[in-house]
């Protein structure tokens, strides 16, 4: 449900929905400790509104995002994606030493960013993107987030974005064990150090 949305359910102030919303997806964070193997794709993708005269990876206002998802026998794994400034290597390296296993087969495009990181990731296979056709599982990934982003929530501010595709692949890769889901969720809020978001005067 969108901040929106809980505030008319509970007769609260939207601001204080989002508030408590937006502590929530801090405690839906990665943890990092389980990086994906395998088979992966790997691809990048803007979020924001079209712009003139911003072409090929140049984003302008918009948000750059690098994804990774794990391509297992019945479909797809696991996924994470996170806000970079730039499509560099040294961008892209942080997030792949978090979420990705050094001895994965990597499937992405051709674009250079990705060649420095076959120091470290030898099995890097970068094919012609073809609008992507090359990689359906991964680009049909990023259109559902897209969708769930315009769909629920309608807008979400650049600012906050990381905190959202943390939310969505929290929940996306738990969909099979929906049992655990609530109590990770209430535990790691329990557990979770005493925080302000900074954004109540």
């Amino acid at each position: 449900m969108s901040s929106l949305e809980l505030s008319h359910e509970f007769e609260l102030r939207q601001k204080t929905c989002w508030e408590f919303k937006r502590k929530i997806q801090i405690v839906m964070k990665s943890s990092g400790k389980y990086p994906i193997s395998g088979t992966i794709q790997v691809d990048e993708f803007y979020v924001g509104g079209e712009e003139g005269g911003v072409i090929g990876r140049r984003k302008g206002k918009k948000r750059l995002v690098v994804i990774a998802l794990e391509i297992v026998e019945a479909g797809v794994g696991r996924g994470y994606a996170r806000v970079i400034p730039d499509a560099s290597s040294s961008s892209f390296k942080p997030f792949f030493d978090e979420h990705v296993c050094k001895n994965a087969k990597i499937i992405t495009d051709k674009w250079t960013g990705y060649l420095p990181l076959r120091n470290d990731y030898k099995n890097i296979e970068q094919t012609k993107s073809d609008d992507g056709k090359s990689a359906p599982d991964i680009h049909l990934h990023i259109m559902n987030i897209k969708g769930w982003l315009r769909g629920i929530h309608h807008h979400c501010s650049k600012e906050w974005l990381q905190g959202y595709l943390d939310e969505y692949h929290f929940r996306f890769n738990r969909r099979n064990h929906p049992e655990v889901f609530f109590d990770t969720l209430l535990k790691r809020m329990v557990e979770y150090k005493l925080m302000r978001t900074n954004t109540v005067n």
